[in-house]
């Protein structure tokens, strides 16, 4: 099983690793920092000693990594692990900015349901079943956005069941919820952003994050 580093330290970016087994172009490693696309966070970028991550996939308890064919990687060769940190930590930013957004909605838009979400580095969204447009609440969600990231409240994320390798995080006084993905440490450093509504069809609302900062 592949020991899941970015779940320790999401904030590291190079992890000395081993490769634990090859196929063909894809190979696991026996740890990793490198996520692999769940829950619509998109996968990191980077490099597996020195080859470019072409693509990364989870498999149950293991993620699996293609790698170019000519890679010559083989089990048990020691490697470094590197991912593009400024790409992690924008989508870091913008998967907390969505959390947020997500549990203001009850507020907001009571009865609204979830319908999809995607996270990505230059902008995240969540899709809502909602009869009309959200457009006159965005207000509203940036102003209770706004309020939290600047309590700048600690941000927890553990396991509820480590043996099933589910976990959550915790913003205390405002929500408990399941995810797997990777966090910040505080709700200050989502910073400013910005939300536009799309329409996606009737009866289907969007809404659109951006970092204001870098």
């Amino acid at each position: 099983m592949t020991v899941r580093f970015f779940w320790e330290d999401p904030y590291l970016d190079r992890l000395d690793s081993r490769v634990a087994a090859v196929d063909g172009d894809w190979i696991t490693l026996d740890r990793t920092i490198f996520f692999a696309f769940s829950g619509g966070q998109e996968s990191d970028r980077g490099r597996i000693g020195g080859h470019d991550v072409l693509e990364a996939v989870a498999d149950g308890p293991e993620i699996r990594y293609r790698l170019a064919p000519d890679h010559g990687l083989e089990p048990g060769a020691p490697v470094m692990a590197e991912i593009d940190m400024t790409r992690r930590y924008r989508l870091m930013r913008l998967h907390f900015a969505a959390e947020l957004v997500l549990e203001l909605a009850d507020r907001h838009m009571p009865g609204a349901a979830k319908i999809g979400a995607h996270i990505a580095e230059d902008k995240a969204r969540i899709d809502f079943l909602w009869p009309t447009p959200v457009t006159p609440l965005l207000p509203a969600f940036l102003a209770d956005v706004a309020e939290l990231v600047a309590a700048d409240l600690p941000i927890i994320s553990a396991f509820s069941d480590q043996a099933a390798g589910r976990r959550y995080w915790e913003v205390e006084g405002v929500a408990r919820v399941p995810c797997g993905g990777t966090h910040l440490r505080r709700t200050g450093e989502v910073g400013a952003i910005t939300l536009k509504r799309v329409n996606v069809g009737k009866g289907k609302e969007r809404i659109e994050m951006r970092l204001v900062a870098p």
